[in-house]
């Protein structure tokens, strides 16, 4: 059974870059420019399928992702057994200290995806224990069985891909000139039709002007 006493005794502990403190966000020296969202966070299915997605306008802190999760799973029963995420461990915290674990609790389990979980310290208990992706002692068959390949060999094998949220993020960045072209192109392939419908049929001689910005 988790405690509170767990986390005061890891309360301790070496600082890693997905744990940097929400508050340290850069201030704006004017408001002439337009405005911006820290990051985009996305919700995937093992499959790889996107199940939801938001927009952060300040920072990827635990409470705004604890608040993305309720959003998109208000209902227990509909709750995924496992969620997997780069800072599971300090979700786990601020549930833990914001009550909202006792809910959580009952239905789902937080986890470090596979990706991040080798950079997390060794020695973190609190991380190592309760939001280990892969442990190899039977506590959750789940997560990790034994397999054999093809010489007949036992080994331990993921039950499911936990990377497919970094791996979304992989082709959206390696994708987005793509991305931006598709948009401009259905765009672009609307506003026509909207100048025909509007037009009677025929485009107007203004349409060979062009507008640069």
């Amino acid at each position: 059974m988790f405690t509170t006493k767990n986390l005061e005794q890891d309360a301790v502990r070496v600082q890693q870059p997905h744990d940097e403190s929400d508050t340290n966000i850069p201030k704006k020296s004017h408001y002439f420019g337009a405005s911006r969202y820290y990051c985009v966070e996305t919700i995937c299915a093992p499959c790889g399928a996107v199940i939801a997605w938001t927009k952060f306008v300040k920072s990827e802190s635990t409470t705004n992702i604890l608040k993305f999760l309720e959003d998109v799973f208000p209902d227990e029963e509909l709750r995924p057994d496992y969620i997997c995420i780069d800072k599971a461990c300090k979700l786990l915290q601020t549930a833990v200290a914001n009550g909202s674990w006792v809910d959580w609790f009952k239905s789902s389990c937080f986890v470090v995806d596979g990706y991040h979980y080798t950079n997390h310290c060794s020695d973190d208990y609190l991380c190592r224990k309760w939001c280990n992706p892969a442990p190899q002692d039977g506590s959750a068959p789940n997560l990790v069985y034994i397999a054999q390949d093809r010489n007949g060999e036992r080994y331990h094998k993921r039950a499911f891909n936990t990377q497919t949220c970094e791996q979304l993020n992989s082709w959206l960045g390696s994708n987005f000139n793509w991305f931006i072209h598709s948009m401009i192109f259905y765009h672009t392939q609307q506003v026509l039709e909207n100048v025909v419908k509007n037009s009677s049929g025929s485009m107007s001689s203004s349409s060979k002007d062009v507008v640069v910005r």
